[in-house]
């Protein structure tokens, strides 16, 4: 409401910046069900969908022949980077280990106490993203490079106990290596994070985690550049999707960004 001042001219109430807020702990409660309950699902649907072993093979010598036609047949080159030092190894292992699920949970968990329209926008993004990975697996099932379709070694399986720990053989799909969702979800964290803030550090981290993400699952023999390449699109389809979402259904009051 408009006022005026002793010499009798009208002020305007200044407006307050708005910013986004803590949706509060009935919300966290609902999304970390939701999230683990989706994570949950997405590993137990991908484990039922494991394709036989033969076709698994067969679908990754195409995967290595299409590559060979487009010249990014690059898996030995890049592991052979790695191989033989002992300290990079063990680096390349930490970041495919420690910088995928660790590093998401936490962004996720950051995004949605500070900035919750993010968190809605980078969730759906990986629900979208997930739910098209899920065809791939089923229809499409892809043996890694590990697998012997190249002469690669198993640096994670080989040299790393941790994996396992984190993402338990009871839920792993083998032959899941098309497309690369490991590389792809950290893509959308890396575009969300960079699209969230103009903070150098948290940029300088966006510019350097996303293309080592990329290094490291080919270099540890868990993907082909095929499959990175794949990932990328499919997860920023889920974006797209996700940043499209509104138009056809509401956007929660607070998952709302602020005017």
């Amino acid at each position: 409401m408009a006022v005026a001042d002793q010499r009798g001219r009208v002020r305007r109430p200044r407006r307050l910046p708005t910013r986004d807020r803590f949706p509060g702990w009935r919300v966290l409660l609902v999304q970390v069900l939701l999230v683990g309950g989706a994570a949950i699902a997405y590993f137990a649907i991908r484990n039922l969908t494991q394709g036989e072993l033969a076709r698994s093979i067969a679908n990754a010598r195409r995967v290595v022949d299409i590559e060979v036609v487009l010249g990014i047949d690059w898996e030995t080159g890049l592991q052979s980077l790695i191989i033989d030092r002992r300290a990079l190894v063990t680096l390349v292992n930490w970041l495919y280990i420690y910088g995928h699920w660790p590093m998401v949970g936490a962004t996720l968990a950051l995004l949605f106490v500070l900035v919750p329209s993010r968190y809605y926008l980078l969730r759906n993004a990986m629900f979208i993203s997930g739910a098209i990975g899920l065809v791939f697996f089923a229809l499409l099932p892809v043996a890694p490079p590990r697998f012997g379709i190249l002469d690669l070694v198993d640096t994670v399986t080989q040299r790393s106990s941790s994996y396992r720990a984190l993402q338990p053989p009871g839920l792993i799909n083998r032959y899941a290596a098309l497309p690369s969702l490991h590389f792809g979800w950290n893509l959308l964290v890396g575009i969300v994070l960079w699209q969230t803030t103009r903070n150098r550090a948290v940029r300088a981290f966006v510019l350097i985690m996303v293309p080592a993400m990329a290094f490291a699952v080919v270099a540890t023999a868990n993907h082909y550049v095929f499959d990175v390449v794949v990932g990328g699109v499919v997860a920023l389809a889920g974006l797209a999707a996700a940043r499209a979402l509104p138009s056809v259904r509401a956007t929660p009051a607070w998952a709302r960004a602020p005017e």
